[in-house]
């Protein structure tokens, strides 16, 4: 049996039992990879839309044979299964795709060889011309492949640095200000570990070299903690957030924190983006964070596709997100908890609620929906044309500090914030990626789970949200039996942004209820 290898991490390249094929045809190579991507059948209309969008149903038939012939000259006859209707790779052959081994390395947990195999990104300078619709696809596919690379070399840092082996914490911390070079976090990894593998004169040259990318782009200065490290030396001792841990269910690794004590269990599951770690970062919401955790233990989530846990190849539903909830809960060993939907995580924490309630002692929602689009007896949320609108936009500005004016317009002109917001965004999600989960949040309908909520539930909403109405949080609380309304003063979305303390105490009221 023939080895097909192709290389689509970096430049494009397809060999054939170890010899290199070389294609001058950048359609034909792009074909290539599309369909060791797809690794099963794929419609001549699908190809013919990608590689020919413009031209007429006659000619990309000719030219799409054409192409087949001189890719079999390259290649051998054994290559390609065909019928009238679709194109695969043969069965024939065995087939390795770098994208693929990587991913499967990440799949296992094994992150040292998840980053050897990730060489560069998805066909990194290459495009076959003209053909819009395949430079979509590699697009979002690329930025994908890279948010499942920045995930695996966080672990590696982390895992390497615990282990004293310096050195090579700072290699791979240095891939990770490579693939992020306005990521303060990583920045500091590298100095933190160079400076303790005893090469002060690098840390210095990177701190200078972080200080002006950071000046240059953003406009800002390092934060305090980062100038301090070369004063210090590498006994600065540095704030960690708690350490992350891992539930399997379902085939997805689900990254969750706990933290604090107490005689109840407070899950804080958050909206469409999170990162367990980098949420510790902004003063604030560690504030926030470390005021919860004094109600009780602290959980702490990453849905499926974001943040440190898995990436999915599907859009992760309301049911998906809810048997995650489950899962971190059985590994936290927690028997009876608060739920805490913050926006687009109430849904799955009421889904959650009604299946088993049971083990649930309170639900909170804050900022929260029922829906994601509107309709007639729905008017609370965007209707779907707008949440096109507002999603396009997001995916394009993703990287930057995407819809902070939205989110948080107390903190919108704060540099430090929009710079740490921007890099949440581009560690928790790739645009490829977020646009899948919230296609997912935009379908979600949980309205009909509302009247068997049994528990009690309070809803906090701020008056003048800009990200989710408040009629929305009007229309949960009047919808759910047991459910107490509390309508606060600010615009912001964020719970730990404005004026906190309100919430922090409105929710400490209700935990304690629960405790009468």
């Amino acid at each position: 049996m023939a080895l097909l290898s192709v290389r689509t991490l970096g430049f494009p390249e397809i060999r054939r039992d170890g010899e290199l094929c070389r294609l001058t045809l950048r359609k034909g190579l792009a074909l290539l990879v599309y369909l060791a991507e797809a690794n099963g059948p794929v419609g001549r209309d699908a190809i013919a839309t990608m590689l020919w969008p413009e031209a007429a149903e006659e000619v990309v038939r000719a030219r799409l044979r054409r192409l087949f012939h001189r890719l079999q000259l390259t290649l051998g006859n054994d290559v390609f299964t065909t019928d009238r209707s679709s194109v695969r790779l043969s069965a024939a052959i065995d087939l390795r795709v770098d994208s693929q081994l990587f991913e499967q390395a990440c799949d296992r947990g094994d992150f040292e060889r998840a980053c050897r195999c990730y060489s560069g990104d998805f066909l990194e300078g290459f495009s076959p011309g003209d053909c819009p619709q395949f430079d979509d696809w590699a697009f979002f596919r690329r930025e994908a492949l890279r948010g499942r690379a920045i995930q695996a070399l966080e672990r590696v840092v982390h895992d390497r640095n615990a282990s004293g082996d310096y050195a090579a914490a700072a290699a791979h911390a240095g891939r990770l200000v490579e693939l992020d070079p306005l990521s303060e976090v990583y920045g500091r990894h590298l100095i933190r570990n160079l400076l303790l593998a005893g090469d002060r004169t690098t840390a210095e040259r990177h701190l200078e070299a972080l200080t002006r990318r950071l000046h240059d782009e953003l406009n800002v200065a390092p934060e305090s903690a980062t100038r301090a490290l070369l004063n210090a030396g590498a006994a600065l001792p540095i704030e960690e957030p708690p350490s992350t841990r891992y539930a399997s269910g379902g085939g997805v690794h689900l990254a969750f924190q706990t933290c604090g004590a107490g005689p109840i269990d407070l899950l804080v599951l958050p909206g469409f983006v999170s990162h367990v770690e980098r949420l510790w970062e902004e003063p604030r919401c560690r504030a926030f964070l470390s005021s919860l955790a004094g109600m009780g233990r602290l959980i702490l989530l990453d849905r499926r596709g974001v943040g440190l846990s898995d990436r999915v190849g599907f859009n992760p539903s309301v049911d998906a997100t809810a048997q995650d909830i489950g899962t971190v809960l059985d590994a936290a060993g927690s028997r009876r908890v608060v739920l805490f939907g913050a926006s687009e995580g109430g849904p799955a924490c009421v889904r959650f609620a009604v299946d088993q309630p049971g083990r649930v002692a309170g639900l909170i929602l804050f900022a929260s929906l029922a829906k994601g689009t509107a309709t007639r007896d729905y008017p609370h949320a965007l209707q779907a044309s707008q949440y096109e609108m507002w999603l396009q936009q997001l995916v394009t500005d993703w990287g930057g500090p995407a819809g902070i004016e939205t989110f948080a317009p107390s903190l919108s002109g704060d540099p430090q914030t929009r710079a740490w917001w921007a890099g949440l965004l581009r560690a928790a999600s790739s645009p490829g990626a977020i646009k899948g989960v919230l296609e997912a949040l935009r379908d979600m309908d949980v309205r009909h789970l509302l009247r068997q909520i049994s528990m009690p539930t309070l809803v906090l909403h701020r008056r003048d949200d800009r990200a989710v109405r408040i009629g929305a949080g009007r229309y949960l609380a009047s919808h759910i039996a047991r459910a107490r309304f509390v309508e606060l003063d600010g615009a912001d979305h964020w719970a730990f942004a404005g004026d906190q303390q309100p919430v922090l105490s409105t929710i400490r009221q209700f935990i304690d209820s629960l405790a009468e």
